[in-house]
């Protein structure tokens, strides 16, 4: 599991790279989760599905920017 999130991690980054402000966003959000224990498998795996759809966002054309909610 900690291999697939650095792959996802790395990934991110890449596609992040070609689109401005993306960046910032994709290391908060890394951040803000990397305190979640490995025993927590369920809610990394939601994650996980969550940050593959993101990734995919990120990955389109078409797409030039990411909502966010703040608290």
């Amino acid at each position: 599991m900690q291999l697939e999130v650095l792959r996802m991690y790395k990934q991110c980054l890449r596609a992040a790279e070609k689109k401005p402000g993306f960046r910032d966003n994709v290391k908060n959000e890394f951040r803000k989760n990397a305190s979640i224990p490995k025993t927590e498998v369920l809610r990394l795996e939601h994650l996980m599905r969550q940050g593959w759809r993101k990734l995919q966002m990120m990955q389109d054309p078409f797409v030039d920017g990411m909502g966010r909610f703040q608290k």
